[in-house]
Order: structure tokens, then C-alpha cells, then sequence
């Protein structure tokens, strides 16, 4: 594989991001949980990439490694051509005004003692992206309405706002500097289902204005990742499974733990609800302290053979950039 992508704003090669277990008084390292294990993708300039699986399987970290809040164990992250899994904490401070992270959680995101509008325009601060005070006030009121909340709701704390209105303020903060990239790390799972479209279309007119504006975008809702993305990469237990266009997932699944995930799916249709394949797996998820040999699937899945479980299957193209990890696909 080449080691830079010109076509891509964010190029991640066999990323590994371990984390110690350690035992007794000296601390000694008895064991590596191993949150992220190999995951490789690409997300190109104006897309979004839908990263779901179960929780645990790794989604989450993966995006903090990419916005440099975890040190990755190993692999390679590209942003924009630059290796930045290898940047100083200085290097990094400097290219972090091109990201931005959407919390899960409005309630416990923003901090409670300061205003909105000084959550919203502190990384204009931090950044020294403002001159003068007239200039920060403005740009603060810009953010506001840009996601749809008044100006006049900058002085206000965040226990006076809905939490879909707390998630707007998120996202207003996530987008002051500007960036290339926002990780949105499952952003509208705490948020009741009808406000939960409205942020979703805010995300959407987004990036539909902006023109370069890239969502990896977290989730463990099929349903809401089938409607923002353009591609969608399926994780179990730290790597990618499978991973391939929106529709084309929705499609044609081809990994049984696709097919699982998706056959969980409720359809309002009571004839196609009561007509249509459902697949239950058996067992729980495994440790990622321990986890089985070959496919890490194998010991829950309905397709298995006793070869899944003696080597590791590659991610690979079978046409049309579908990618799966599969012996039996």
C-alpha cells in the first residue's frame, strides 16, 4: 500500500491501539487489551464514512486516535498527507483547528459554569483565530445561527437549554475553527428520536454548504448510519469486518455479523417484519484481552467452518470497493 493517498483527507494503514493490563504492587504488564487490532479505511474530502458495530468493538477509540488523543500502539494515520500518528503534542496542537469532535453526550459535554457562547467561542481563543473582541462576538452569533440557535441564547448556561439544543451548541463549538474533519462520536444516540433527525439534517445542510467538509461518523444505529452516510464500515472486536458504499451494505451484506446487525433492523411493516430472515447469535461478545483465534467472529457465527478458526481472514476487495473479512464469502 502506498503511504500517502492524494485522494484522501483521512488514510488509516493497520492502526493498533492497545491498552496495558497490569498486576501486583510494581505494576508489572501481565496482558494488552486489544481495542483496536488492524483497521485500515480511507474517507475522502466531502464524505462521510459510517464506523458502527456493538459497543466495545472499538469505533470510539479509533476516533480518538485519529484526533490524537490516544497515541496508537501501531499503524499509520494520513491526515491531509501528513503521518500525524507520529506528531509531537506540539505538532498536533498546531493541525488540531482542521478537527473537531461532537460528543456523545450534550449533557456532560459542556461545562456547566461557563456560557454558551464562551463553550462555542473558545476554541476561537485557543486558536487565535479572532483580533478583537467585536470580531469574536460576531463570529460566536454567525456559529449560533449557522445551527439554527439564536444570538441572543449566548448568555444563557447550558441547564437552560433542551439537549437537542445543547447538541447544536456541540456542534456550533465543533465547527468554529473551521475544519476539514469533525469525528462525531455517535452524536444523537442520547437525544430522543424526533430531535435526533433534526441533527442529522443540520450535519447533512452542513457539509452540503461547505464543500469539503468530512463526518467520520460513529454509531451503533444501522437505521440513522443508512441515512448521513456515503460509505459504511462495519468493526467487531477492533477491526473491520466489512465495509463498502451505503446502499451496496443495505443491499447486499455479505459478512454474517453484517447480516446479523441488520436483520435486528425493526421494519414497519408488519408483513415484512413477520416474512423476513432473522439471525440470533449465539453467545456474548468475546474479551478483546483474549480473543479466539482466526476470525474473531467464528465462535458466535452461523456460517462457521472449522477453518475460521485457524488463520485470520483478510479484508479484501471482491469488486466495486466492497471489502470484506470473510473465508466463506
Amino acid at each position: 500500500m502506498n503511504s500517502k493517498s492524494n485522494d484522501a483527507i483521512l488514510d488509516i494503514q493497520d492502526l493498533k491501539m492497545y491498552f496495558p493490563v497490569t498486576r501486583g504492587l510494581l505494576r508489572r504488564k501481565v496482558a494488552d487489551v486489544k481495542a483496536v487490532d488492524g483497521v485500515t479505511f480511507k474517507l475522502k474530502q466531502d464524505e462521510t464514512l459510517g464506523l458502527v458495530g456493538e459497543s466495545g468493538c472499538g469505533k470510539t477509540t479509533v476516533g480518538r486516535c485519529v484526533l490524537g488523543l490516544y497515541k496508537p500502539t501501531g499503524g499509520k494515520i494520513f491526515f491531509e498527507d501528513e503521518d500525524i500518528a507520529t506528531f509531537s503534542e506540539k505538532k498536533l496542537r498546531e493541525i488540531r483547528s482542521k478537527m473537531a469532535l461532537i460528543f456523545q453526550d450534550p449533557y456532560s459535554s459542556l461545562d456547566p459554569r461557563q456560557s454558551a457562547g464562551s463553550i462555542v467561542g473558545e476554541p476561537l481563543k485557543i486558536h487565535h483565530l479572532v483580533l478583537s473582541k467585536g470580531e469574536y462576538r460576531d463570529k460566536v452569533d454567525q456559529l449560533f445561527s449557522i445551527v439554527g440557535l439564536d444570538s441572543s441564547m449566548t448568555d444563557r448556561f447550558p441547564h437552560e437549554f433542551s439537549g437537542g439544543q445543547r447538541q447544536r451548541i456541540g456542534v456550533a463549538r465543533a465547527l468554529a475553527c473551521d475544519p476539514d474533519l469533525i469525528v462525531c462520536d455517535e452524536p444523537i444516540s442520547a437525544l430522543d428520536v424526533s430531535i435526533q433527525a433534526q441533527i442529522i439534517n443540520l450535519l447533512e445542510e452542513l457539509q452540503g454548504s461547505s464543500k469539503k467538509l468530512s463526518y467520520l461518523f460513529i454509531a451503533h444505529d444501522l437505521s440513522v448510519v443508512k441515512h448521513i452516510s456515503d460509505r459504511v464500515a462495519v468493526m467487531y472486536l477492533g477491526r473491520i469486518v466489512e465495509i463498502c458504499s451505503s446502499k451496496e451494505l443495505y443491499d447486499n451484506p455479505l459478512h454474517p455479523y453484517t447480516r446479523a446487525l441488520l436483520s435486528a433492523i425493526p421494519i414497519p411493516d408488519p408483513f415484512v417484519e413477520e416474512t423476513r430472515e432473522r439471525i440470533i447469535l449465539k453467545g456474548e461478545v468475546p474479551s478483546p484481552l483474549n480473543p479466539p483465534p482466526g476470525c474473531s467472529f467464528h465462535p458466535r457465527c452461523f456460517m462457521a467452518i472449522p477453518e475460521c478458526s485457524q488463520a485470520l481472514p483478510p479484508l479484501r476487495d471482491i469488486g466495486d470497493g466492497h471489502e470484506v473479512a470473510c473465508i466463506r464469502v
